[in-house]
């Protein structure tokens, strides 16, 4: 038999790797009787841990949540992954920067050495995306009330700064679907009520107003799938799922050179040294330069906006060659 010290730490791992536990399970599990089981659920009780009994043809116990967070227990797997989650937890933008470092540093001190060789020799350095300017927190207090509304399925008021600078505008009425992340942002996704119309919000722009209105019933975003929805957004389409810009070229480049450059387009091999490129973007100018950062000769196949958007840059490509500075 177990020491008891042990066998606290047993029953608690076995509470938490399933909701109910029958005791003559339990029992079985510890290899002790029924009467010791209900012993070690008391002293796990006085050591804080929220364990109710619950009644019927196989009674036994349930770990529930308590007012306060008691100590826990992961195996190696977990442990690991609660590690390195938050060494990238930098990247979030949810302003818990400071918070995970000490969290990770409290992991860390109580991970028996097996472990923590194995966190040492994964040191992660998050690197964020190179930008004129560095993308703005969201506070975390905003995300938990924004993430609180989603849940709950109420209807969320807020003062909303359309942009760094710019006075308030009147109050937004919404219906919180999603809280998600873009490019390090924080963004709500909700149901405009007062404009009928699917809109998207940064969190970091977001002053909650309380109290939260009535319950509702959530709607379907368009397409049903919410990350399509937001990538589509961001690509200002108009739901179709595409580039609101989309050409083809031929490049006088092998396919796996530009395959290796590409994410969202099409690579077709024509030749050793040609291929066939089908990409989109935001604009027809973009998508021109887009395709000129390839050092090939390019073949516009269509269409002819895409020809008028390479016209254009020359033109200014041709001007900004000619200008001397002094």
């Amino acid at each position: 038999m177990q020491k008891t010290s042990a066998r606290l730490l047993s029953l608690l791992s076995l509470l938490q790797a399933r909701r109910d536990w029958p005791g003559e399970l339990l029992a079985e599990r510890l290899d002790v009787s029924p009467r010791t089981v209900r012993r070690d659920v008391d002293r796990l009780r006085e050591l804080g841990y929220p364990i109710v009994a619950f009644k019927g043809p196989d009674g036994g116990y349930r770990l529930e949540a308590g007012t306060e967070l008691p100590p826990l227990l992961f195996d190696d797997d977990q442990a690991v992954a609660l590690a390195v989650a938050l060494q990238i937890a930098i990247t979030t933008g949810a302003g818990i920067e400071e918070a995970a470092a000490r969290a990770l540093t409290t992991v860390r001190q109580v991970m028996p050495a097996r472990l923590r060789r194995r966190i040492d020799t994964l040191q992660v350095t998050a690197v964020e995306r190179p930008t004129s300017r560095p993308a703005p927190q969201a506070d975390s207090t905003v995300l938990m009330a924004l993430g609180a509304a989603v849940h709950a399925r109420e209807v969320l008021r807020f003062d909303y700064t359309s942009a760094p600078g710019a006075g308030a505008v009147p109050p937004r009425r919404v219906q919180p679907h999603h809280l998600v992340t873009w490019g390090g942002r924080w963004y709500l996704v909700a149901w405009d009520l007062d404009r009928e119309d699917w809109r998207t919000f940064r969190a970091d722009r977001i002053t909650p107003r309380t109290p939260t209105g009535p319950r509702f019933t959530p709607r379907e975003v368009p397409g049903g799938d919410v990350a399509a929805f937001v990538a589509d957004r961001f690509r200002g389409s108009d739901g179709s799922g595409d580039w609101p810009c989309r050409g083809e070229v031929i490049l006088g480049l092998p396919a796996a050179e530009v395959s290796r450059h590409t994410i969202d387009a099409v690579v077709e091999a024509l030749t050793p040294n040609r291929c066939r490129l089908v990409v989109g973007s935001w604009s027809w100018p973009a998508l021109a330069a887009t395709i000129g950062r390839f050092d090939a000769d390019i073949e516009v196949v269509g269409p002819a906006e895409l020809k008028d958007a390479f016209a254009r840059l020359a033109r200014r490509y041709a001007d900004a060659a000619g200008t001397t500075t002094r």
